[in-house]
């Protein structure tokens, strides 16, 4: 072997070297970011916008892969979790999707439709009213004219209640400064067109709109002549 073929081989030995040491180093980059992200997970976003009360199905998402540090922690891994459930707002293309996003279709019957009050914490039934429960809606007016007496009325009999929202804090009105702080819940009923007039009238014209649970599996049934509650004519 001459010098020119032992200079070669030479240069190909640090070649190889050369190429092992880069592949080593690659290597152990790929391995310090792994260590670093943690091990990845699946998760669905969006392919395109959804409108809010939309029906949602498994063809309106694509599976991709992300670290799991970096996913939070409400976001859907399973596309079982939106059978049955409808977009609560404006979905956007490519948003990861989040528990926080979907709700129950509203479980409604022929001749009914869904209505949403708020209902002030304090004169609700606090944390025993929950889906599927049925009340009583009363509210409190006062009189229309001077003398007029104040009055309690049953406005809507045994209402069923679909959905519970979270605790909310008001504030007052610019022209109602005087009304303090408050915490109320928004309570979503499965009404008859008839009963939602009632409900929206009291929630917008009365001084005090209550609720009252009524015995789970019974109905209340209450006499037209105790819908209405005068204190003087109280025996």
């Amino acid at each position: 072997m001459n010098s020119r073929q032992r200079r070669g081989v030479i240069l190909l030995l640090l070649s190889v070297v050369c190429a092992l040491g880069a592949f080593a180093g690659v290597l152990s980059v790929i391995s310090d970011v792994k260590s670093k992200v943690g091990p990845e997970v699946f998760a669905y976003q969006l392919k395109r916008d959804v409108a809010p009360y939309t029906p949602l199905s498994a063809g309106q998402f694509e599976k991709i892969e992300m670290p799991e540090r970096w996913l939070s922690r409400n976001a859907v891994t399973d596309l079982r979790e939106i059978q049955g459930k409808i977009a609560v707002t404006n979905l956007r293309e490519g948003s990861l999707l989040q528990s926080d996003m979907i709700v129950d279709q509203p479980a409604l019957q022929a001749g009914e439709q869904e209505i949403a009050i708020m209902i002030d914490a304090a004169t609700g039934v606090a944390g025993k009213i929950t889906p599927g429960a049925k009340v009583n809606v009363y509210a409190t007016f006062e009189g229309q004219r001077d003398g007029d007496p104040d009055q309690s009325k049953l406005i809507v009999e045994n209402a069923r209640v679909i959905d519970v929202g979270r605790l909310t804090s008001l504030e007052p009105d610019d022209d109602d400064r005087t009304r303090r702080t408050t915490e109320a819940v928004p309570i979503t009923f499965a009404l008859t067109a008839v009963d939602a007039q009632r409900i929206t009238y009291a929630e917008s014209f009365a001084d005090e709109v209550r609720l009252a649970l009524v015995a789970p599996g019974g109905e209340s049934d209450i006499s037209p002549t105790d819908r209405t509650y005068e204190l003087a004519k109280d025996k």
